[in-house]
């Protein structure tokens, strides 16, 4: 089966000004990410807000070029390719946290479905007008939804709308932002069963962008763990959750709720805030904030070690 994303040591720094009078500072968004997606799979992607997550979905949507690294879709390496052709558009695209904020007020939803094909095909309008109408119905909405505007429609409907949207131009792999954290949560099992169902039909790879560990260990194939731009830990959703190898990993863990109420957990309690990315941390970026930190951790930085395919970058887990 042949790998539809992969990336490679991927990077994405932006140069921005500290202040009026303070010159400028390279901020790291993405330091040095690799991974690859097949076909059919759900890669998915945690960490605290300001881990860099949706920084690396703005990479693989082609939305921004990496600053440094190969990033290989499809076979094709879209590290340095400027303006993304018509067949990359439509082999890759996203779903936002927010739908309304996606939406365009202005515009009636049968418009927005019907937007990526004019835009990327030469699609008469009569079929594109049917396309966007199968597609409603397929996301669980009614036809007659086509000729109304976003305001009108629930969180849950809107999320349904901008998946549709995403469907269009029927996508090999589609970048989930965040999809169901403002949601209610009866309307998140609901949108995570469609998304579930659209996998299944269509064969589509996921990159699963989400904070909340329990909403991922039900959809993911496969975790990677980001921390200050980095790898903390990745392997099967399976490792992952049954063994955490990364002290980070398991603070998250740890703070997830569990629906057993005869189940005891110890909790994790993180000291301070992650670090400011004008100024990380040297060695391990983590060590600050470590409970398990020792005298090799500031002064080195880890690489991701391990054995079949669950690698965490952390001394403590070093043979």
């Amino acid at each position: 089966m042949p790998t539809l994303l992969k990336a490679i040591d991927l990077h994405r720094t932006y140069r921005v000004a500290r202040s009026m009078f303070g010159g400028h500072a390279d901020v790291r968004a993405v330091a040095g990410i690799s991974f690859s997606l097949d076909p059919g799979e759900t890669l998915a992607i945690v960490g605290e807000s300001g881990s860099g997550k949706s920084t690396l979905g703005r990479l693989l949507t082609l939305i921004e070029p990496p600053s440094d690294g190969q990033l290989m879709i499809d076979g094709i390496d879209v590290s340095n390719i400027g303006r993304p052709s018509k067949t990359l558009r439509s082999a890759v695209q996203m779903v936002f946290q927010n739908p309304y904020g996606s939406l365009n007020p202005r515009q009636t939803i049968g418009a927005a479905l019907e937007e990526p094909l004019l835009v990327n095909t030469s699609m008469p309008g009569a079929e594109r007008r049917e396309a966007a109408l199968a597609m409603l119905e397929r996301v669980g909405l009614r036809r007659e939804h086509a000729n109304r505007y976003p305001h009108m429609f629930s969180g849950g409907q809107r999320q349904r709308i901008a998946i549709a949207r995403a469907l269009m131009l029927r996508p090999k792999i589609l970048v989930l932002d965040e999809p169901v954290s403002a949601l209610d949560v009866s309307v998140r099992a609901q949108i995570l069963n469609l998304i579930a169902e659209l996998q299944s039909e269509f064969n589509l790879a996921y990159v699963f962008i989400s904070h909340d560990l329990s909403v991922v260990r039900h959809i993911a194939d496969r975790v990677l763990v980001m921390y200050l731009g980095r790898v903390a830990e990745y392997g099967s959703a399976e490792q992952v959750f049954a063994e955490p190898r990364h002290p980070y990993t398991r603070a998250l863990m740890s703070a997830t709720p569990v629906a057993d109420p005869r189940r005891v957990k110890e909790r994790i309690v993180l000291t301070g805030e992650m670090p400011s990315p004008f100024n990380p941390p040297s060695g391990c970026v983590f060590h600050p904030r470590c409970p398990i930190a020792f005298e090799r951790c500031p002064r080195e930085r880890p690489e991701l070690t391990g054995d079949g395919g669950h690698m965490a970058a952390c001394f403590a887990t070093e043979d």
